[in-house]
């Protein structure tokens, strides 16, 4: 970046944060908006209440109670920055994929058992049970653009049976268990409703081995290529009703219309982790439970390590294999926005016991998260060059002294439009 980009970032990101205005009850709330976006984009360390007031040069309370009790709007701010996205996907360059929804959860592992959702689950964080919650994402790709778009806690059953518990957490009735894939298709309905125009859906297996999700998708017209497990069950020829099929693994070995097949060899491209090459077959099949139509099995193997992976997809049958493949490991880019968000922007630091407060925290990493995604590829329509894996690190150092005040600086005064506010308002 040269000196005259990172100047130019600071009013930038003013002037972004500037659409969300409205959701705010009151222009105190609106300066505490933009002062706790300022602290997810800066250098710090950790970024909770403490150590962002600190930053800003506010009291801890200020913005403990700006994260609970302001009246603020966390998804009017979320179906803002989701026609904020839609306009920005509009006016970028695609390539033959188009826009690429993908599918991803993760894990975040606490301490206690008050913080909302928290419970004993897998975490895929670590990799293994522990104490943790776990959120569910949606995130967009289009060419090098990508970002996360939508973000719901997951609330496990243990939770939903004991409402007091629940209340006691700030957790509406209304909020009840549902099943990871059902949160899915709503963020999906959400999107599509905020005008983001999805060409392909790609997820994981453990999506991908949920009937009901593929059904609803089905239902609603989108395309997708997704991973399942080895056991999915479907079969080469129209099964009987009630029969269940075999298993993928089966079918792929044992079934001529694969075994007559010649491996067909493509390049990956993966930008963070470098481009791979993996084999591949695929046929038409039926889908256990889907009997009106039938769907793509791919099987694909890496000939380096002899890992191998199925998807399955509902595109149609003159589909080209390698665009499939292209979108089945798509999957990569939602996995590197969960990282930067993580990792940069403050995702997992949130440390309270209110639900509200949890969901506006995650709702201001996705607002923070797509000013940076959209300043990227405005930076790369203007310079020339490969920048494979490129992340936000290197922004934020100059980014602390552009967006306001040092740590510690207690003379920081936040304000809004013509309204000047004292930072212990």
């Amino acid at each position: 970046m040269t000196p005259t980009q990172i100047e130019a970032l600071g009013p930038a990101f003013a002037d972004y944060l500037q659409q969300f205005l409205f959701c705010c009850g009151y222009t105190q709330t609106f300066d505490l908006f933009r002062l706790y976006c300022r602290g997810l984009l800066s250098d710090l360390k950790r970024k909770t209440c403490e150590p962002l007031a600190l930053y800003a040069g506010v009291a801890v309370r200020t913005l403990q109670e700006f994260l609970k009790d302001h009246v603020w709007s966390y998804a009017q701010v979320r179906n803002l920055l989701q026609q904020d996205v839609a306009r920005t996907l509009h006016d970028l360059p695609g390539d033959d994929l188009g826009t690429l929804g993908i599918v991803d959860e993760t894990g975040t592992v606490k301490k206690g058992t008050h913080t909302p959702g928290v419970q004993r689950q897998w975490c895929g964080e670590v990799g293994k049970q522990e104490n943790c919650i776990v959120t569910v994402h949606l995130a967009v790709a289009r060419g090098r653009y990508k970002t996360l778009v939508d973000a719901d806690l997951f609330l496990p059953e243990s939770w939903d049976q004991d409402r007091d518990r629940c209340r006691a957490a700030g957790i509406p009735d209304a909020v009840v268990y549902q099943p990871k894939w059902q949160l899915v298709l709503g963020q999906i309905d959400r999107a599509r409703a905020r005008g983001i125009v999805l060409d392909w859906l790609t997820f994981d297996e453990g999506y991908g081995d949920k009937p009901g999700f593929l059904h609803g998708l089905d239902r609603r017209g989108r395309r997708y290529v997704g991973e399942v497990p080895k056991s999915f069950r479907c079969s080469t020829r129209r099964p009987r009703p009630h029969q269940a099929g075999h298993r993928a693994d089966q079918v792929v070995r044992h079934s001529p219309v694969f075994q007559q097949q010649r491996w067909r060899r493509f390049h990956l491209h993966h930008q963070t982790t470098g481009d791979s090459t993996w084999e591949a077959k695929a046929a038409q099949v039926w889908v256990s439970g889907c009997a009106d139509r039938t769907h793509w099995l791919i099987w694909a193997r890496n000939p380096a390590t002899g890992e191998e992976k199925y998807f399955v997809s509902n595109a149609p049958a003159r589909a080209s294999l390698a665009r499939l493949l292209r979108v089945g490991f798509g999957r990569w880019n939602v996995e590197h926005g969960i990282r930067l968000s993580k990792g940069e922007v403050g995702f997992r630091d949130f440390q309270g016991r209110h639900y509200v407060g949890l969901m506006r925290h995650l709702t201001l990493c996705l607002v923070t998260l797509t000013f940076a995604a959209g300043q990227a590829a405005q930076l790369r329509e203007k310079k020339s060059g490969g920048d494979g894996g490129a992340s936000v690190p290197g922004v934020e150092p100059t980014m602390r002294g552009l967006v306001g005040g040092a740590a510690g600086d207690k003379s920081v005064t936040v304000y809004g439009g013509e309204h000047h506010v004292s930072p212990a308002a």
